[in-house]
C-alpha cells in the first residue's frame, strides 16, 4: 500500500468509482499526488501508476503534458496571474509585475519562506474580472495590490501562528 493509498484511500476510491477503468482516474490522482508532495515527483508518479495499473512512463507523459501539474516544487500558494491580452488591457501585466516586486521574486520564483510561487499564464477565462489570478486552482478576481497584499499578509500570519 502506497503513501497516497493509505492517506487518501477514500478520495481515491471515490475517483475510481466514477470510471469503468482505473486508468481513467489518472488525472484526479495526479492532483492528489501534487497535493501530497507539493508537486508531481517521481514517487507520486510511481504511486499513481501503481494505483491506476499503468506504466510510470504513461503517467509521467500525462503529468508533463498538462500545465496544471507541476514537475518542480512550488510554494504553498501557487499564484498564476492571467496576462493574456484582454486581462492585460485591464491592468494584469502591471499587477503581475507589482506582485513579483512585492514578493521579491522573478517569474516562476518562490519566496524565501516557501509560501508563494508567482507565474503568468494565458487565459483563465475570466477576462471581465481582471486583474485576476488562480491560487491553487481557485480564482481570485477583481484584484488590486491592496487586496493582494492583505491576502499575502494573512497567509504569512497563518504560517507564523502554525510555527509557534
Amino acid at each position: 500500500m502506497s503513501i497516497l493509498d493509505k492517506k487518501y484511500e477514500e478520495r481515491i476510491q471515490k475517483h475510481f468509482s466514477k470510471y469503468p477503468d482505473k486508468r481513467s482516474a489518472v488525472m484526479p490522482l495526479l492532483y492528489i499526488a501534487q497535493e501530497e508532495y507539493g508537486f508531481v515527483n517521481e514517487e507520486g508518479i510511481h504511486e499513481v501508476a501503481q494505483l491506476c495499473e499503468m506504466d510510470p512512463t504513461q503517467v509521467r507523459s500525462i503529468a508533463g503534458f498538462y500545465t496544471m501539474y507541476s514537475e518542480k516544487p512550488k510554494g504553498k500558494y501557487w499564484l498564476q496571474v492571467c496576462t493574456d491580452l484582454p486581462c492585460a488591457l485591464r491592468g494584469a501585466e502591471a499587477f503581475h509585475k507589482e506582485l513579483k516586486e512585492y514578493l521579491g521574486v522573478e517569474e516562476g520564483g518562490t519566496t524565501d519562506d516557501g509560501l508563494f510561487t508567482v507565474e503568468h499564464v494565458m487565459c483563465l477565462a475570466a477576462c471581465d474580472k481582471a486583474p485576476m489570478l488562480q491560487c491553487n486552482f481557485h480564482y481570485m478576481e477583481n484584484l488590486d495590490m491592496e487586496k493582494m497584499k492583505q491576502f499575502i499578509e494573512e497567509k504569512r500570519a497563518e504560517l507564523a501562528k502554525e510555527q509557534k
